[in-house]
């Protein structure tokens, strides 16, 4: 491969993955997203001396996407790797609408465009274990999608239509389904680097359900790790999970990070009721990437977790200037 294309380059997980990739002098990179390119603050790559082999490309898969399908057939990319979705859990549930319309129909027009094209010979989807509902035991690739929310509901519709694909064309995807990816540059109101802002502000953070829901957080950069040995290795049609070996609660890692900043957890948290929803635990089993890629974490969550307090600290001034909520758009 020399031409990839990610879509969601904006997004949290889709600049770390960028950034990965770079480091590859053999790859040419090109990142679309809807939103203007941000800073440093939120992309890692802007930290490069030199970005030649990058083009970053402002586009609405909702309102431009013949612009896009236009762009893919000038570029010709080997492979593309698709981050770009609506993600939010709790807001789904006020404009459903607004989910299915970019995580379903959108994908629709890409995907049906990219399977009648002869460049193509890889396509990461990027998934969500939301699709399985809460968690019993250690879910495997194979369990039965039985998503909660509007949210989880539209990704896992987005994983039966290309799984169609695959089965009727042969088209190349193949799935990614990663826990609870955290790390510096992560939005501001996830639960991690809110965490961080508001203790550092001396605020007191709301824990949905008192944080008992059981997470299994995961290090951004493992997960792109993750991702690029699944391009590269994975087997088309199949699903491959991402996540640590055990889940950790809300509550204790909101602990952990009070803990680093010198507070007492009591004082600097609120319990508010439980979002509609929630799935009680999210622990998957990641034997397959394990054994058929060779991957496995390596970033332990103290040494994650101290990695988001220094970028919060480093970047602090720029981050008190920031929106602390999330703020739709459809």
């Amino acid at each position: 491969m020399s031409t990839i294309v990610v879509l969601g380059a904006n997004s949290f997980s889709g600049q770390d993955f960028v950034d990965l990739l770079l480091d590859d002098p053999a790859l040419t990179v090109i990142g679309v997203s809807r939103s203007p390119e941000r800073s440093a603050l939120f992309l890692r790559y802007k930290l490069r001396e030199n970005l030649l082999r990058y083009r970053y490309v402002q586009l609405d898969m909702n309102r431009q996407m013949p612009a896009l399908l236009d762009l893919l057939d000038a570029e010709r990319p080997e492979a593309v790797v698709n981050f770009a979705a609506q993600s939010e859990v709790a807001p789904s549930w006020e404009h459903p609408e607004h989910w299915y319309q970019t995580n379903c129909v959108a994908l629709a027009s890409l995907v049906n465009h990219l399977r009648q094209r002869t460049y193509l010979r890889r396509y990461v989807h990027i998934s969500s274990p939301e699709v399985y509902g809460t968690c019993v035991g250690e879910v495997r690739e194979d369990a039965p999608l039985r998503p909660s929310t509007p949210y989880a509901a539209s990704k896992a519709a987005a994983d039966l239509l290309l799984l169609a694909y695959v089965k009727e064309f042969g088209f190349p995807a193949t799935f990614v389904r990663a826990t609870n990816v955290y790390g510096a540059r992560q939005q501001l109101f996830k639960i991690i680097p809110r965490s961080v802002i508001f203790v550092r502000l001396g605020k007191r953070i709301e824990l949905h359900g008192g944080g008992a829901a059981v997470k299994s957080y995961i290090h951004v950069r493992d997960v792109s790790r993750g991702e690029l040995a699944i391009l590269r290795e994975g087997r088309a049609g199949e699903i491959y999970h991402l996540a640590p070996s055990q889940g950790v609660s809300v509550r204790e890692v909101v602990r952990a990070i009070c803990d680093r900043l010198g507070r007492r957890l009591e004082d600097c948290i609120v319990t508010v009721g439980e979002r509609p929803g929630q799935d009680a635990a999210y622990v998957i089993d990641s034997t397959r990437a394990r054994t058929e890629l060779g991957w496995k974490p390596q970033v332990a969550l103290d040494e994650g977790l101290s990695d988001v307090v220094a970028w919060v600290g480093d970047y602090w001034d720029e981050i008190v200037r920031q929106p602390l909520t999330y703020a739709h758009k459809a």
